[in-house]
């Protein structure tokens, strides 16, 4: 009889011909079981109770071959001692109930639909917090949308002349100028350059909300103004991009293409304003030398590319504005050249930055602002749009919608490229910073910052700059001698009604003198608009010092004299600064109020620290209007002694009591209470405010601002009873500041309120739990797509384990039940203590002193900074949260459960209806499993077809693309296995069944990786670009799985290992879930190639006990035998 060597597709079958003995053998790993070595043997039963019949024997002798991988013979029954002969026979239990046990054994092992308690329970209580978090992201912890919509009659010109002369991508992309209906229809450039850059898969018409208003600003308001066109303003000339929809998020040499062709389109648009045919411009005025960029999403992170590139027009960008753009790491790292390009990009910023002089940073002229949406964002996490591990303070900043002065909302992803009231702001404050008297077409950085800040931050954070000191008094304020209404040092200052006097009359506090009690400030609050110099309303606020006028001396030094002294021989002159310019904007805050957004009459708020106000003796609150209206004033100096808490208790106790505070009855009218433990993005609260009980009418009812430093983001909540307090702080996998120069100050909530209501008033704060789930997605959406890979790693290993050495190749589903009770938890134990390690490492400056930015890529009074140190698993700095890594790894084994019965449910659906419309069977005539009647195509068909896709894959289709059809042909080999184990209900056919399952269970796993650059491929195809990205066709990178997946197509089960060298298949299945685990998130696209590298061992495994040869390949292409005879085709 000829016996096939082990591993072939019918070895099994022979083998359990002849092996009668059954041997037992521990197992390690099988809980503490013992599993039984067992041989397949020819009186196996059916489940029907049907003998299978004896197969054939072959006449030819095996081939003799060396092997490393053979089975171990097994001990003859005489030699070996039973180890659980005792024990059964001290039971007294019959030699039937022992083979009754193994058989159930068996077929649990091999049963594909196998699970145990452990696993249901495991995958309920997965699929519950996984509802949890979908259900508390959708439902909970939820801010406003206040967006207006905004209107346009757009036109576009397109440059049909930007063609390939200018640039490589004229095929593919397109520039267009923007005008505007009825306002501006000529198609001549005369202002100031824009371009605006869409973002992933976006579109050039975003552009018209931002082009349109700037049209409408300047057309009903700017050109009109003698000093606005003195001050170098012009119409803003809006240019955007046709990326055809481009999909630059996943895929990294997209987006250095776009950068590529971005900065031929500025070399072209600024040569447009040289031409005198194609521009409008004055004369006198210099040609333009830079262009300003606005970008949407992945525009933002072009804009910055394209100061990288080769073909940068130095000096042509110096003003970058981006809206929602994720700077700090890409959104998916699924694409190895989206990952590189990150680096080299931010490193080259950083590098720019670092640098001690102005003359070697190439980046010195720019300015970076970043706008985020905020939670409404459910495409890109906000926490990604800081620039603060990019740029200083002094160059860029980030702030969120909902600070915005008149916006306070936050913004989805698209709605922040057309919401009204954002539009506006934009708008404004590009028109501030532009100058087309200088080439550059925009004021110095300094001034363009100040702009900026302006238009964009509340003025109550620290970088707020007063305009106050630096003024020069215009204004002489005379009052008569007599006067009553100068208050008294200490006092306050409460206008209920204005106009009660009936004529104009001053209100004067007398400043403190310095060297009062430290962190004295001046506050003031009133439901009115405050008076620019010249303007006739109704309230005006005046920083004066007293101004003795000598004989002789002309008043006409000051461009206002407002004389307040009426018939009165004897006056008083005070020499004051108006303090309109530092106004700061607040919603207003009434019983009737629901929303900031929706205020109709802000409230107008100052504040002075007491050394802004040193040269001063007087604030006087001019009450102008000359009848009663119901205008209110509150003015006060206060101590931060009195009006700043800071609460200095542990997260972890704040987060088990919460916090209650009662604000005294004699309180200042802002109080500002500092929690520097609250500072994470992953947790959420609720915050109650007690009503107070007044005994005259509210002035207002409490107003709250919530607000972080790190990034510019403040909320503001008006009629505050309870509100939801969320913040995006410390992130998970963000990198540090820039030089390490920022230090979390966590939480702060400043609280405005009525002080005249002399009552007393609780703040309660508490942490929202299932809200908190919620704020998991955004930030760990990654991990369900690299931790389950861990899972998956775990259970193959298990499976190779028990494979060589019991010959059984046990289902997926049970060797998930054994993990679960074995190496998953310990795996997840381990991985728990290494995240808190890491956490405690991060947070241990003497630690960190090694860092890529390093050596010549740090200045010599900078330290080093490690931007990595995030990168690693759960990204997680806090040892707080050191429950996650259970907590992901109990959801992802819920989701490989369920996605491995799906699979079995797709792939016994597919069988059935495989065996209607395919009756014959898929063994050969003697009964077994051959590649001849297993495999759909003949072997020359095969090798054909591999060759043909890795020529392709070489040339045209990127190896995702392969993937792809591979996953399909394994679906395939998956049906077919399913459908010999109906017929047959052999164990080597359950073997190979099991095996097939398992790999492309991995495969499934491995797909979401190559989806994205594929969907890019066809993108690309769509609009007929067809040159090849080089990185996607490398045949190294698949052709392993093309391998594995044909062998496995062929029928051929890979062979048990015995020697020492098994030992490699589980280091890389080990290796592979570790690198899953650790790295996954932040490197993703390598698990394709660790995968790929395990595809490739597998593949050798097949061939060790093939009987291939060289010299066989030609006659099984030509069809012929050995002896000569031709072969009939299956």
């Amino acid at each position: 009889m000829r016996r096939r060597p082990s591993g072939s597709t019918s070895d099994e079958d022979d083998d359990a011909l002849q092996r009668p003995a059954v041997a037992r053998a521990p197992v390690p790993g099988y809980g503490d079981k013992t599993v039984e070595r067992l041989g397949e043997s020819a009186h196996a039963l059916r489940r029907d109770g049907q003998t299978k019949d004896r197969r054939k024997e072959h006449a030819a002798a095996p081939r003799a071959k060396p092997h490393i991988w053979t089975s171990s013979p097994s001990p003859s029954p005489q030699t070996e001692k039973d180890p659980l002969a005792m024990p059964l026979l001290a039971k007294d239990i019959t030699p039937d109930s022992m083979v009754e046990g193994h058989n159930r054994r068996r077929l649990r092992m091999r049963n594909p639909w196998s699970c145990s308690l452990l696993t249901l329970a495991t995958t309920a209580v997965a699929f519950i917090m996984l509802f949890i978090v979908g259900q508390s992201f959708i439902f909970r912890q939820l801010d406003p949308k206040g967006c207006e919509m905004s209107y346009m009659r757009p036109s576009f010109f397109r440059f049909s002349d930007f063609d390939t002369e200018h640039t490589r991508f004229a095929s593919k992309y397109s520039l267009y100028l923007y005008r505007e209906g009825g306002i501006d229809e000529d198609i001549r450039v005369k202002g100031v350059p824009v371009l605006f850059i869409p973002g992933n898969a976006g579109s050039y018409k975003q552009v018209r909300p931002l082009a349109a208003e700037a049209a409408y600003h300047y057309h009903n308001v700017l050109r009109h103004d003698e000093g606005a066109s003195r001050a170098g303003k012009r119409a803003l000339d809006f240019f955007s991009v046709d990326f055809n929809e481009d999909i630059t998020a996943f895929h990294g040499q997209t987006l250095v293409d776009q950068a590529e062709y971005l900065n031929d389109a500025i070399s072209f648009i600024l040569s447009l304003y040289h031409s005198p045919s194609k521009s409008l411009r004055d004369s006198d005025l210099p040609d333009p030398s830079s262009v300003i960029i606005i970008g949407h999403s992945m525009g933002g992170i072009v804009a910055r590319t394209m100061l990288t590139m080769p073909n940068y027009q130095s000096n042509s960008i110096n003003t970058i504005v981006t809206l929602s753009a994720p700077h700090a790491r890409p959104p998916v790292s699924f694409d190895g050249d989206i990952v590189k390009t990150y680096k080299r990009v931010n490193d080259y910023w950083r590098h720019a930055y670092s640098q001690t002089w102005a003359i070697d940073n190439p980046l010195w002229h720019v300015t970076l602002i970043s706008i985020a949406g905020g939670g409404l964002d459910t495409i890109v996490p906000s926490d990604y749009a800081s620039i603060a591990s990019l740029v200083p303070d002094t160059h860029g900043f980030t702030v969120f919608t909902a600070s915005i002065p008149n916006v306070w909302t936050g913004m989805d992803h698209l709605a922040i490229t057309w919401c009204d009231q954002f539009r506006k702001s934009v708008v404004r404050s590009i028109y501030d910073v532009i100058d087309v008297s200088r080439p550059t077409q925009t004021l110095p950085r300094a001034e363009r910052m100040r702009g900026f800040k302006k238009w964009f931050l509340t003025g109550l954070e620290d970088v707020a700059e007063k305009t106050l000191p630096h003024k020069e008094p215009k204004t002489l304020l005379t009052l008569e001698d007599n006067s009553n209404a100068i208050s008294s040092q200490g006092e306050r200052l409460v206008l209920r009604n204005l106009g009660q006097a009936r004529k104009p009359k001053a209100h004067l506090l007398p400043i403190p003198p310095q060297g009062a009690p430290e962190g004295r400030k001046f506050t003031l609050l009133t439901n009115q608009q405050l008076d620019a110099p010249g303007e006739n309303g109704k309230l005006e606020v005046l920083f004066c010092s007293v101004f003795p006028l000598q004989a002789g001396q002309s008043a006409t030094l000051f461009s206002m004299n407002m004389d307040l002294s009426g018939d009165s021989t004897g006056s008083t002159r005070l020499a004051c600064k108006n303090a309109a310019s530092d106004a700061i904007t607040l919603p207003e805050s009434t019983r009737e109020s629901t929303q900031p957004f929706k205020s109709a009459h802000p409230f107008t708020y100052l504040q002075y620290d007491l050394e802004d106000l040193a040269e001063h003796q007087f604030v006087a609150v001019v009450d102008k209007v000359g009848e009663h209206i119901p205008g209110w004033v509150f003015a006060e100096f206060s101590a931060s002694s009195e009006s700043v808490i800071r609460v200095n208790t542990g997260l972890r106790r704040l987060l088990a009591t919460g916090l209650d505070l009662k604000l005294p009855a004699q309180r200042p009218m802002v109080m500002d209470i500092k929690i520097p433990a609250l500072g994470s993005s992953l947790l959420a609260y609720t915050l109650k405010i007690g009503k107070q009980s007044c005994d005259s009418i509210e002035l207002f009812t409490p107003l709250l601002r919530q607000y972080i430093s790190e990034v510019y983001e403040s909320k503001f909540f008006v009629n505050v009873k309870e509100v939801n307090i969320n913040l995006h702080g410390v992130a998970p996998y963000m990198p540090p500041p820039f030089l390490a120069k920022h230090s979390s100050n966590g939480l702060g909530l400043q609280i405005w309120s009525d002080p005249t209501c002399d009552s007393a008033m609780t703040v309660s704060l508490r942490i929202d739990v299932i809200g908190s789930m919620g704020k998991l997605w955004m930030r760990y959406r990654i991990v369900f797509a690299a931790f389950p890979l861990l899972v998956v790693a775990l259970v193959l290993r298990k499976q190779f384990k028990v494979y060589d050495e019991t010959a059984i190749f046990m289902s997926f589903s049970e060797s998930l039940n054994l993990c679960l009770r074995s190496s998953l938890p310990v795996s997840f134990i381990a991985l728990t203590f290494f995240a808190m390690s890491l956490s405690k490492s991060s947070q241990d400056p003497a630690r960190n002193t090694n860092s890529w930015l390093s050596g010549s890529w740090t200045n010599a009074s900078a330290s080093a900074v490690d931007y990595t140190k995030n990168d690693l698993l759960l990204g997680s700095q806090d040892t707080f949260f050191w429950f996650l890594v259970p907590l992901f790894g109990l959801m992802c084994v819920g989701i490989c459960v369920a996605v491995n019965y799906v699979a079995i449910g797709v792939t016994h659906a597919f069988a059935v209806v495989y065996s209607l419309f395919h009756s014959a069977s898929l063994r050969g005539d003697d009964g077994r499993r051959t590649p001849t009647a297993f495999a759909v195509t003949s072997t020359k068909q095969r090798v054909i077809t591999t060759s043909v896709l890795l020529l392709l894959v070489s040339t045209f289709i990127p190896y995702h693309f392969a993937y792809m059809v591979l996953c399909i042909v394994q679906i395939a080999t998956c049906t077919r296995a399913y459908k010999l184990v109906r017929e047959t209900l052999s164990d080597t056919n359950y073997n190979f069944y099991n095996y097939t399952h398992s790999i492309l269970v991995l495969m499934l796993w491995i797909l979401p990786i190559n989806l994205p650059v594929l969907v890019v491929w066809i993108r690309n195809l769509a609009v007929h670009w067809l040159t090849p990205f080089s990185s996607h066709h490398n045949i190294l990178s698949i052709m392993p799985f093309i391998l594995l997946v044909e062998t496995l197509s062929t029928g051929r089960m890979v062979p048990r290992v015995t020697a020492r060298i098994r030992y490699l298949t589980n280091v890389l299945l080990f290796a592979l879930a570790v690198y899953a685990a650790v790295y996954g998130v932040t490197y993703a696209y390598l698990l394709h190639h660790i995968a790929n590298i395990l595809c490739a061992w597998l593949v050798v495994l097949h061939l060790s006990n093939s009987s291939f040869s060289l010299s066989r390949l030609n006659v099984m292409l030509e069809g012929v035998g050995p002896d000569g005879h031709v072969k009939k085709r299956p």
